[in-house]
């Protein structure tokens, strides 16, 4: 097997005899256990998450610790692995924090040093503890203080040891205070990641001090919640801001990178359960699908997905090898996933017609799931700006 760098280089984005087998184990057990009225009843429910489901992808198949090295208590896999995981989740609309956890909470603590970022990072990897990262879904990677979507074209660049969170929290006497809002899976969280005045702190999410308060979500299959914390006792995970910024833009980035993979197993159900559904659904005593009309509108949408799977590829395939390219290849999948995954969703609902509006019919689901995935780490807009930046084409300057 290829390493990642030369697998990049090369162009070989295909996916290998492991990855796909890797892809037909977590299917069928998702096939399972999380069919679609499963997912539309668990977002019906008081608890969203579903921790058995979460149990038996974490410690029954090692999912948790892909990206942590073996000798750190992981699995030693790639970006790539992961992402072929992230995939099949997104294909199921799995209500499971594998994004918020075994990505970027995990990258968070491969960037810090010290025994407590090793002792959380076995732990996330074991599958017992989830860790999320305690800053709103909305933050992009390179966002500037106080702007989680980063707006504003022209804002300056935001120096490399500048926290990109502009969280409220604040650090006193060992304790944090503050509230961040729309962290996502915070309710199903062991452990919280916590930026504060220029550091990072690892907070258990039920001592005292800690109040973690749903929140409305569009999404329900990865709810939102509002962390509020007085005087909660905090582990130092990095207190360098330059280290803290570092890793935090890490954990950020790679899930922006993998989010692309979600978004790919999304419009990739959209489109063939679409495709599907046409063929079956007769008007004028002929298949829907045999219109030229529909037929012109699922080629394009074909065409998207395919364009999608190649983007995302590319910056899962970036993010294991490391380096400069990871933040060009995650930027550019974000820019393209995003709206086609949205279209994906569209497209499925109108096309299936008045079933596709009922609440029994799962396509409400993934175009929650769409939306809400449009907005996290960052919107299109912003990381087209950013790959602006990174290729040096600057925006024309306003009159």
């Amino acid at each position: 097997m290829n390493a990642p760098s030369d697998l990049l280089h090369t162009g070989d984005l295909l996916y290998t005899e492991d990855e796909e087998a890797l892809r037909a184990a977590v299917r069928g057990l998702l096939a399972g256990r999380c069919d679609a009225a499963a997912v539309l009843a668990r977002t019906e429910s008081p608890q969203p998450h579903d921790r058995e489901l979460w149990k038996a992808l974490a410690e029954g198949m090692g999912l948790a610790g892909l990206l942590v090295p073996e000798e750190r208590g992981g699995q030693g896999a790639t970006h790539r692995e992961a992402a072929v995981v992230l995939e099949e989740l997104g294909r199921a609309v799995a209500p499971v924090p594998c994004l918020t956890s075994a990505v970027v909470a995990t990258e968070a603590l491969l960037g810090c040093a010290g025994d407590t970022a090793a002792e959380l990072l076995a732990a996330l990897a074991s599958g017992r503890t989830i860790g999320v990262l305690a800053v709103s879904l909305a933050t992009a990677p390179d966002a500037p203080p106080g702007r989680p979507h980063g707006e504003a074209a022209h804002d300056a660049p935001v120096p490399r040891d500048e926290a990109p969170h502009g969280t409220p929290v604040r650090h006193e006497g060992g304790a944090l205070h503050g509230t961040v809002t729309g962290v996502a899976d915070a309710e199903a969280a062991d452990v919280l990641l916590v930026p504060a005045d220029g550091g990072l702190y690892a907070v258990e999410a039920a001592q005292d001090g800690v109040t973690v308060t749903p929140q409305i979500s569009l999404d329900r299959t990865r709810p939102l919640a509002a962390v509020t914390l007085r005087g909660a006792v905090a582990r130092p995970l990095a207190e360098d801001a330059g280290e803290a910024a570092a890793a935090v833009r890490r954990g950020l980035r790679s899930g922006a990178g993998l989010l692309a993979s979600e978004q790919l197993g999304l419009a990739e159900w959209c489109l063939a359960e679409t495709v599907r559904y046409t063929k079956e659904r007769h008007q004028f005593n002929r298949p829907v699908g045999s219109f030229q009309a529909l037929k012109h509108r699922l080629a394009r949408l074909w065409l998207d997905v395919v364009h999608t799977r190649a983007a995302a590829r590319h910056a899962a395939a970036a993010l294991a090898a490391g380096g400069d390219e990871a933040d060009l290849a995650a930027a550019l999948a974000q820019a393209y996933a995003g709206p086609v995954a949205v279209r994906a969703a569209e497209e499925a609902l109108q096309l299936h017609g008045g079933i596709g509006m009922t609440w029994e019919h799962p396509v409400h689901l993934y175009l929650k799931r769409a939306k809400a995935d449009a907005i996290a780490f960052g919107t299109a807009g912003r990381h087209r700006e950013a790959l602006a930046t990174l290729v040096d084409l600057p925006a024309p300057v306003a009159p």
